[in-house]
């Protein structure tokens, strides 16, 4: 997939504010790893003595998933989370826009690559499903320095971001497809490709179905089986953490067993990510509303 080409119209005075966040996210990429995350953590300290709305949602989503915690336990998590989501700010940076040179220097471990392995010896395509986590950006630019892969995007809003970032992916990224692309997605999984896939947010999508995840039902879409279906794909869990010293440790999983029933297919997906996120749970993206869509009849949790 070629990179998109530049067009004049983004130097349009307009575009200033957001070249300038460009030009500072390229500054940060070009920071050693170990200050970086120095910087990351020094962000996150910040972000934790703000009071945000962010903070509250973070505060009901792990009262929800972790009712087995209590309040201290709880609030320390949400502190832990908030710290991180300092370290996602520059490790977007890093993934985004980080050189050859840097990525390959980060410290990296991956197994199960042989369930990749299988799947694409017995002709199939590959849906590598995983979870919003801090590093996930960064995560799959390391993962693609040992296997091709593909992702789905949704465009962002600033024309100047959405040019710049699918640019830096189309990098690494063997293609991009946006989220509606069912048909070049398909294709690509037809072909043999692997996706890397995040379905576990709330998309208040039609395509949904309410499954568990951590016990609480959650809308989730149901695209994950029918790309699995249509791609005659098989579904491989992406487990990937940041290690406390640094460098991240990445894991596919088994195959997951799609029979066609889109609300077990789901939930079994579910399982999988809820599995991902007990394994680090500050790195996951409790800041998100995942839960906002209710069940018919059950009152918000959100306020």
């Amino acid at each position: 997939m070629p990179r998109p080409s530049f067009d004049p119209a983004l130097l349009a005075p307009r575009h200033w504010l957001a070249w300038l966040g460009v030009g500072v996210i390229w500054l940060i990429a070009r920071l050693p790893y170990r200050w970086l995350l120095g910087l990351g953590r020094t962000l996150g300290a910040l972000i934790r003595h703000v009071p945000s709305r962010r903070r509250r949602i973070a505060q009901t989503n792990i009262a929800l998933c972790f009712p087995e915690l209590d309040a201290g336990q709880q609030d320390a998590l949400v502190e832990a989370h908030l710290t991180d989501i300092g370290l996602m700010l520059v490790e977007f940076a890093l993934g985004w826009m980080g050189s050859d040179r840097a990525i390959a220097r980060i410290p990296t471990r991956i197994e199960g690559l042989e369930h990749l392995e299988a799947a694409r010896a017995q002709g199939h395509g590959v849906l590598l499903v995983g979870g919003h986590f801090s590093h996930l950006e960064l995560c799959a630019r390391l993962i693609s320095q040992r296997i091709p892969i593909a992702g789905m995007y949704r465009r962002m809003d600033s024309a100047v971001f959405e040019w710049t970032v699918l640019r830096a992916r189309l990098h690494y990224a063997a293609a991009m497809f946006e989220k509606d692309d069912i048909r070049g997605t398909v294709k690509y999984l037809r072909g043999g490709g692997t996706i890397w896939y995040a379905p576990d947010q709330d998309m208040r999508s039609k395509d949904s179905v309410f499954v568990p995840f951590f016990g609480v039902p959650a809308a989730t879409i149901t695209a994950t089986t029918h790309l699995a279906r249509m791609g005659q794909a098989q579904v491989i869990p992406f487990f990937h953490h940041r290690l406390p010293e640094g460098g991240y440790a990445m894991r596919l999983g088994a195959p997951l067993p799609m029979d066609g029933d889109a609300a077990a297919d789901t939930a079994r997906v579910n399982t999988s990510i809820e599995q991902m996120v007990r394994a680090a749970p500050e790195q996951y993206l409790w800041v998100h509303k995942r839960f906002k869509t209710r069940p018919p009849g059950a009152p918000p949790v959100y306020r």
